[in-house]
């Protein structure tokens, strides 16, 4: 519950920010004066407000949520030599890819994983799960280590962002351009949107959204072979190779949140099309891709 409320106030705020933009840009109405054609530029700056906006805001947003929704703790003072061991780790990883240092997090959880995100470089939160610490070898928990301060210095969260935005603004665009198009060429509405052009924009967003979702997924996977080459390169090749295997290894399905599922070392695979709307890659094709690297 708590989730889904945090979920839903999240959305809400979102969209009181966006609306209020668009208020402001004086950008109130898609159609022309008239009432018949579309303003394609009022079009645009509405979908590149709502596209772009939600997937700033989100971006922006992105610690405090990681914090709220997994329970992660930040770790301000050592207080054992475990965090004192994580910490130092990650100071010299970050100073190695050349960003500045992460918040350092440990999470409940009795699943192998972690994550990273925040809004730039400078300012990042690394976290992993106590499951992690108590499964892993050192050297392969430095690899994973490795591979999310990756994540931070191939600016992953914020190249994610923008394709988002790219794509959410396409979606919302073009959407409304066959919803307009159905409901003046089909229906012969002259002025004003009937009902025709609602439920056209709804089924063309969740078509668009699907496909759009295809091209985000892949990059998601691009990104995650370039972050293990780059935990390759910060903790060495064999010890990465060994952190992968190590979650081969029949580990259950991640419970992380949908919203941090992407910025996850790992998530299961799927079949045929399933593949597709993979957020990762097979673990055995990034094994693979190390080996012959």
């Amino acid at each position: 519950m708590k989730r889904v409320g945090l979920f839903l106030m999240t959305n809400l705020a979102i969209i009181l920010v966006l609306s209020i933009t668009l208020r402001l840009l004086g950008v109130e109405r898609i159609l022309d004066e008239q009432g018949a054609g579309l303003n394609l530029n009022n079009l645009l700056v509405f979908a590149s407000v709502f596209g772009f906006g939600g997937a700033f805001i989100s971006l922006a947003m992105s610690k405090w949520i990681a914090k709220r929704t997994t329970g992660a703790r930040v770790i301000n003072q050592p207080a054992n030599s475990t965090e004192q061991w994580l910490m130092e780790t990650v100071r010299r990883q970050a100073q190695a890819a050349g960003i500045g240092m992460p918040e350092v997090a440990i999470f409940d959880s009795p699943q192998v994983n972690a994550f990273a995100t925040g809004a730039s470089r400078n300012n990042a939160l690394v976290a992993v799960s106590s499951g992690l610490l108590q499964s892993m070898t050192r050297p392969e928990a430095e690899a994973v280590l490795a591979h999310e301060v990756s994540h931070v210095a191939n600016g992953d969260m914020v190249t994610l962002m923008l394709i988002q935005g790219i794509v959410n603004t396409f979606v919302i665009f073009f959407s409304r351009v066959i919803g307009h198009f159905v409901d003046r060429v089909v229906f012969k509405t002259e002025r004003g949107h009937g009902p025709a052009f609602w439920i056209t924009t709804i089924v063309a967003e969740l078509v668009l959204g699907i496909l759009a979702s295809i091209i985000v997924m892949w990059f998601s996977r691009q990104r995650e072979f370039r972050a293990d080459a780059g935990g390759a390169s910060l903790a060495g090749r064999q010890n990465m190779i060994a952190a992968l295997e190590r979650l081969q290894m029949g580990q259950p399905t991640t419970s992380m949140p949908d919203e941090l599922v992407a910025f996850g070392i790992s998530n299961r695979g799927g079949k045929s099309l399933s593949r597709l709307f993979m957020t990762h890659p097979p673990l055995s094709e990034r094994i693979a891709a190390l080996r012959n690297s």
